[in-house]
């Protein structure tokens, strides 16, 4: 288990977002979706992240209005998987890219190829 105060783990967090190309950080930005940092994930679940709401290849104009999506980072399963604080920096650039890739509509075998898995 690697050691990470939150504010870290929230600035590497940050930071992968930061490494997102301009065109992904703007519809990432006007997609009305929030980042959060979460200790554990729900009770039973074995994830680093997870993506909550409607991709935006299936969103309508008519669906009226809607809670903001909302990506968790689970900060615990993470530090547990990391070996190091490369590793786990790494970890979480992946973690966020692999939960962004499903806001826009991208399945887990694509993420996976892609090395985003």
């Amino acid at each position: 288990m690697v050691r990470m105060s939150r504010r870290e783990f929230e600035d590497a967090v940050d930071d992968a977002l930061d490494s997102l190309p301009d065109e992904v950080a703007r519809a990432v930005a006007e997609a009305n979706v929030a980042i959060l940092v979460e200790e554990e994930p729900p009770a039973g679940e074995d994830l680093l992240g997870l993506y909550v709401g409607i991709p935006l290849d299936e969103r309508s104009v008519f669906q009226g209005y809607a809670e903001p999506d909302r990506i968790l980072i689970f900060r615990g399963p993470l530090s547990r998987l990391a070996v190091d604080r490369e590793h786990l920096v790494h970890e979480i650039r992946v973690t966020v890219l692999h939960e962004i890739g499903h806001l826009f509509g991208i399945d887990d075998a694509r993420l996976h190829e892609l090395g985003w898995g």
